[in-house]
Parts: structure tokens; sequence; C-alpha cells
């Protein structure tokens, strides 16, 4: 009795079993064939989760079929003309040599009957097949179009096989790895220019072709389910996690913009800073142990206030038993869970807003409460009477300087609660600090200078008053409670970390700097 047929298991699943590839790999790899088609192994080679060294070694073991990398072979002019270029094409076969009974075919598929009987017909000689990558074929092809009627070199298979990496959008496993290993926080892939990452506030482009809408559209396909890419196609944008555990985790934001798929990945951070990794001062860290209070991290977007907030998070974490409860916009860092317990709520999937929060915050019985932002009057009076009933409150505001940090936050509310505010800000204030990110001297990175308010009873009755705006001009020489910014550029200018000009530049007064910075 005949044994029955025991069918082959798929190339990927073979590839996992050797040790080749991951499972989290492979899905990635069969949702891109889905999307742009292709072999396999030429997708999963262009996602470099394999080299094609290895892809072919491992292709000629389970066939049984030797395997050639077309980028080490010479293959003569006389040879390529025994098939037309067009069966060449059609049948991804190509002559490689050729003897007195045989010729050697290079072929994407060696298994393929039918074109090889049509070959060995045609050229009245039996076919010694060999695998070669499609990718090296189709370099291949693209050589003899355009040069016909000479040999062709590895060293030509290889310019034409770099030049077809040139001219497609990278994959994006490539993107992630780069992100991942450079200093930037964010990458930017938008149609009609190439591949963008954010150092600082400045975005340096890639040196490749433009992105096409399609490329956009492939790199949202792989990063979403279809039930996402649904949603997302009816709202116009979506958010999104992604975790790839040999690069790392990323925060997603997808949208529409002008017909096509814009998409910012931002890189979460699993190694939390110190303070002096931030240039940050050491008395911060009896501040963030206190048990109950107000603290306030000012500044424009993009100059470090997130990170400032997870620095004194991990401070906390690893020093109290205590319960930590985070509102983020986006979270950038995770925390692990030390002395503390520390739950991280993102704005959008866990909660719908700062202030939806803030409402519920109580009964999550929280010691320490962070809000990534802090917008408007409701959610600031929840987070004033969780600092006056024995909670430690930590938020960031946008404004200007760490005075006006203040008044910001008293202006949200109207005329006839604003005395009362200043009373309570001025109760539960711990301290307040305006950050500014400079560019180093090197231009290899940034640097933090800050102004700091530290809330003594001369402080309390500033902001009771209604004075905050001449605690600067009284303490401009600087104080144990208050420290200016232009000195903590001057500072940071004669240690020869910073430029002259950009200390200038961050300085709101620009004499002041002048006179303490005293430039050679």
């Amino acid at each position: 009795m005949p044994m029955p047929y025991k069918k082959k298991p798929p190339l990927g699943q073979l590839l996992i079993e050797n040790g080749l590839i991951n499972s989290n790999q492979l899905k990635e790899a069969l949702k891109k064939q889905a999307q742009v088609g292709g072999q396999l192994g030429s997708i999963l080679v262009d996602m470099e989760y394999i080299t094609t060294e290895d892809l072919l070694n491992f292709l000629s073991q389970q066939l049984g079929i030797p395997s050639v990398n077309l980028l080490h072979t010479n293959i003569p002019q006389d040879v390529l003309k025994l098939m037309p270029l067009e069966k060449i094409r059609s049948m991804k076969a190509l002559p490689l040599s050729i003897d007195e009974n045989s010729i050697t075919l290079g072929m994407v598929n060696p298994r393929d009957m039918l074109s090889i009987r049509d070959i060995e017909f045609s050229i009245g000689k039996k076919v010694n097949a060999v695998v070669i990558p499609a990718t090296q074929m189709e370099a291949a092809i693209q050589s003899l179009m355009q040069n016909p009627g000479i040999a062709l070199t590895g060293e030509g298979i290889a310019k034409e096989v770099r030049r077809y990496e040139m001219k497609k959008a990278p994959p994006l496993m490539a993107l992630l790895k780069y992100l991942a290993g450079s200093p930037a926080t964010d990458m930017l892939l938008t149609a009609g220019v190439s591949p963008s990452i954010k150092l600082g506030n400045d975005i340096k482009r890639a040196a490749m072709i433009p992105l096409t809408p399609a490329d956009c559209e492939r790199y949202a396909r792989e990063i979403m389910s279809e039930k996402d890419w649904g949603i997302f196609n009816e709202m116009g944008d979506f958010d999104l996690a992604v975790t790839y555990p040999e690069i790392g985790r990323f925060r997603v934001n997808l949208y529409r913009q002008r017909g096509s798929v814009s998409i910012t990945l931002r890189r979460i951070i699993d190694i939390l800073p110190s303070l002096k990794d931030l240039n940050l001062p050491e008395w911060i860290r009896d501040y963030a142990l206190l048990p109950q209070g107000l603290i306030l991290v000012s500044g424009p977007a993009g100059h470090g206030k997130s990170t400032t907030l997870a620095a004194m998070v991990d401070i906390i974490n690893s020093s109290r038993k205590c319960n930590i409860v985070t509102l983020e916009d986006q979270i950038e860092y995770l925390h692990k869970h030390k002395k503390s317990n520390v739950n991280q709520r993102e704005i959008g999937l866990d909660t719908k807003s700062f202030y939806e929060g803030l409402r519920h915050v109580f009964r999550q019985d929280p010691d320490v409460i962070v809000v990534g932002e802090m917008r408007d009057p409701d959610s600031f009076s929840i987070s004033l009477q969780a600092a006056d009933t024995g909670h430690l409150v930590i938020t960031t505001v946008h404004a200007s300087t760490s005075a006006s940090t203040v008044e910001r936050i008293i202006n949200m509310f109207p005329p006839h609660q604003q005395n009362l505010i200043r009373s309570r800000i001025a109760d539960n204030l711990l301290f307040v600090l305006s950050q500014r990110l400079v560019p180093t001297k090197s231009g290899e990175g940034r640097v933090l200078a800050l102004e700091k308010i530290v809330n003594s009873d001369r402080v309390k009755n500033f902001i009771r008053e209604g004075k905050t705006h001449q605690i600067k001009p009284q303490m401009l020489s600087g104080t144990e409670e208050f420290t200016p910014l232009e000195a903590s550029l001057a500072k940071l200018y004669q240690a020869g970390l910073i430029q002259y000009e950009d200390g200038l530049f961050y300085a709101e007064n620009k004499q002041f700097f002048k006179d303490l910075a005293k430039p050679s």
C-alpha cells in the first residue's frame, strides 16, 4: 500500500523551525507579501530579517538543489544568447553556463517543471536548475535590458541591486531600527519627501528618494490590523502603540493629508534618565519625595518637560512604596514597577481626556498623580484638590517663564475665582521649573537650561498678592528660592557647553545675559 503524500510545511514555518527567523518576523513579512506581492524569501531579505547567503543555503538544503549568488557570478554573452530576453523575464530563468550535454539555469522557482521542459525542448539540452533570489533575478533582467548584447558580471548585477534599493522605499523595520539606534525622538513618514527624523527641533531628511503615497500606505498597513485600518479610513487619524521585541516599542500617529497617509513614529524609551543625565539639580530629589504638594514644569513644546516628569516619577518609584497614577497624552517612557505601583494611563486609549482621567482618579487610591499637561480650569481645580488632600501632584504647563506659569494657571479661572486659586496655589506649590533645551556647542545634542522658583514665604506672598511678575525683577541676582534662566544660560556658556549666540537667543532679558556671560 503506497504511503500517503505528506505535504511539506511552508517556507516561513521551516525558517522558524530552523531558528533563522521568529514568528513575529514571519507575521510582518506575510503581511507585507499580502500587500505588495513577491517571493517570501526576498521579502525577508528586504526586511533584513535574514541574509541572502543564509536564505540561499537554507533553500538549497530544503530543495536539494544547489544555489547561486549572482553577485559572485559572471555570465558570458554567448551563454545569455541561448534564451531570448522575453523568455528570461517571463520565466524568471537565467542561463548561467553550458556544457556539451546540459545547461545550468538560475531560477527563482527551480521546481517550475513546465518552464524547465520548455527550455529543454527549445535548447535541446538537459536543464540543471539552481535557485537564485528574486531580487537578484530582477537586477539581472534590468541590467540585460539596459545593456543588451554584453556579458553579465557580478559587479554589474550588484550595482543594479543597489540602484534598485535606492529606488524603492526602505523596509519599515529598517527605518525603525535606524530610529531606535539614533538620538532622534521621532520619525516622520510623509509622501513627497524622504523619511525624516526629528533631532531637537530640527528635521533631518534621509539621503534617499521621496516616499510615494503608496509607500506610506504600505507602511501604515504593516503597522495596523485590518480592524484598525478600517477605523482609520473612517476617522482620518489613529493612534496606537506597536512593539517589536528586537527593536523596541513605538507610539504611532497616523493621519491623512492631501489624500495620502502620513505617519509619526515616536520611540518609547525604557531606560529612564537620571537627574544628572538631564543636567537637573539634585535638590529636585528632596521635593519629589515629599508626600504632598504641587510641582509645575513649564516651557515650550519639545523642551524636555515629559522627560523631567519621567525622571521624577522614577525617583519616587525607586524610593517610595506608593501608588502612582499618570495621565499622559502619549506614553514616552515605560516605568517598571519598582518599590511603587506605576499605573500609566494614555489619553485617547485608557481615558477620554485629562479631565475625565482626573475626575475618577481618587477612586484609584493614588499617592502621586502625574498629569502630562494641564489644559483647563476643571482639571487644575481637581489637581489642587488632590494637593490639598495629601497627594503629590506633578504636572506640566505651556508657559514661557516660571512666574508666568503661575499666572497662566490663575488666568484659566474666571475673575471671581482667581483670589481663591492664588491662595490655594500659594499653600500647595513646592516649586516651578521653566526649561529650555539649548543646542550644544559640538552640535551633537542639546543641554538643559532652567529657571526655578521654590515656594518660600516670600514667594507665597508674591503669589497671594498677585505680584508674581515682581519675582524676577526683585530676585534677579539670584537667591535660594529663585534662579533666573539667564544665569543658567550664562553658566552653560562659560562652561563651554553652548554657543554665546544660542544663550542670547533663549534669554528673556538679553542685557542681563550679556552682563553675566561676558564673552571674550
